[in-house]
């Protein structure tokens, strides 16, 4: 395996850990090259499952139960997204639970990730066919925005999953109910021994299914790969912002085609293609404008994108050309982007607001280096 990939691994998860310690019980949201000062939040916003994920792969790197404890923590701390009104809780919580759950075996992650399908499952809007983008941070409730389609995907299409690692949580189930609780076990999907009904993997898969159908037909719709969409007046219209071009609309969109295609249907991958130009730039421009900057986490999560694909791709000559792809951008970031600190630079915020337009940003950081992993088989692709 490439000696520079570990070396860039162990960097960024270097730098997590000395993060962790400066940032204390708030979350890292962007720092600036100069002085690697973090910008940080009290309760996460929509990044904080990424710095969830990124102590998980730290912790599952090192073995250290210390690293352990201390990611198991920022998880916790993410419990007041569930009821949030943003489809931002894909990300949120996927990205903050799955990796702890699957191969961390953390059952109150798994429990988490749950409750937060759950929930989502709760607010999706099935005469829209979309978990709307929500009111939580502000503006108009009924958006499908591509940034809301990534996580979400995976995390109501794993449901059977979740609702197994909910019921697992009670030992021995059907020995230790008291005399006035039913049986503790499974009636009609459901578990006998809670208030509310677990989420089942029918229902589940028909609203991830439905979700990313919605906004690819948004995608594909005139004027073509506009990132957001308004329900207004009976018809969805084109939003100005983000605009068409933006570089994470198309990587989140990918992203979540290559969790589709392994969770719901192998028929994505198909779908995924159009959105893979073997010749486009490595690091692609926050925006298609002239003298745009670069944004590295854009490329971070499509490197991330295309590792997945390539393991659930049945042909081998593409699966491999995916995986190129994805290796000759991840040493580009990683020789070019990342400096002797472990801070992945030059990723772009918000450039229209002028907004940490060339800093090291969270979810830079944890796709980065769960590309790494996934690369140096340190994890599986789809455990998140």
């Amino acid at each position: 395996m490439s000696e520079w990939a570990e070396v860039a691994l162990n960097s960024v998860l270097d730098r997590a850990e000395k993060t962790r310690a400066v940032v204390g019980e708030r979350f890292p949201l962007y720092a600036e090259h100069s002085s690697g000062e973090w910008v940080t939040t009290s309760r996460g916003s929509w990044t904080g499952g990424f710095w969830s994920g990124l102590l998980w792969l730290r912790a599952l790197h090192s073995g250290s139960a210390h690293d352990r404890s201390a990611a198991a923590q920022v998880t916790a701390r993410l419990a007041d997204w569930v009821g949030a009104d943003t489809a931002t809780r894909g990300l949120i919580f996927w990205y903050g639970t799955a990796l702890a759950a699957n191969a961390g075996g953390d059952r109150t992650a798994a429990e988490l990730g749950a409750e937060a399908a759950r929930a989502c499952l709760d607010d999706f809007d099935h005469e829209l066919g979309v978990l709307p983008w929500g009111s939580a941070f502000g503006g108009p409730r009924l958006l499908a925005r591509v940034d809301g389609v990534a996580g979400i995907v995976p995390l109501l299409a794993t449901a059977s999953g979740t609702a197994k690692a909910h019921l697992d949580t009670h030992p021995t189930p059907w020995r230790t109910e008291p005399v006035s609780t039913p049986a503790r076990g499974w009636t009609d999907g459901d578990c006998a021994a809670c208030p509310q009904p677990l989420l089942t993997t029918a229902s589940g898969t028909a609203a991830a299914k439905a979700h990313l159908d919605t906004h690819l037909i948004r995608w594909r719709t005139e004027p073509v790969f506009t990132p957001a969409w308004a329900w207004t007046n009976g018809d969805w219209l084109a939003c100005p912002q983000p605009r068409t071009g933006w570089s994470r609309g198309r990587a989140w969109l990918l992203l979540a085609l290559a969790d589709a295609s392994w969770h719901i249907d192998t028929g994505y991958l198909d779908t995924a293609e159009e959105l893979i130009d073997d010749t486009a730039p490595l690091i692609p421009p926050a925006e298609m404008t002239p003298d745009a900057p670069p944004d590295t986490s854009a490329a971070a999560i499509e490197a991330v994108a295309l590792l997945k694909l390539a393991a659930a791709h049945q042909l081998p000559e593409r699966a491999m050309r995916l995986r190129s792809r994805a290796i000759e951008i991840l040493e580009q970031l990683a020789t070019r982007h990342l400096n002797h600190s472990g801070m992945l630079l030059d990723g772009c915020y918000d450039l229209d607001r002028n907004l940490a337009t060339a800093h090291e940003l969270i979810w830079g950081d944890y796709f980065f280096a769960l590309a790494l992993a996934i690369h140096t088989g340190a994890v599986a692709p789809f455990d998140t």
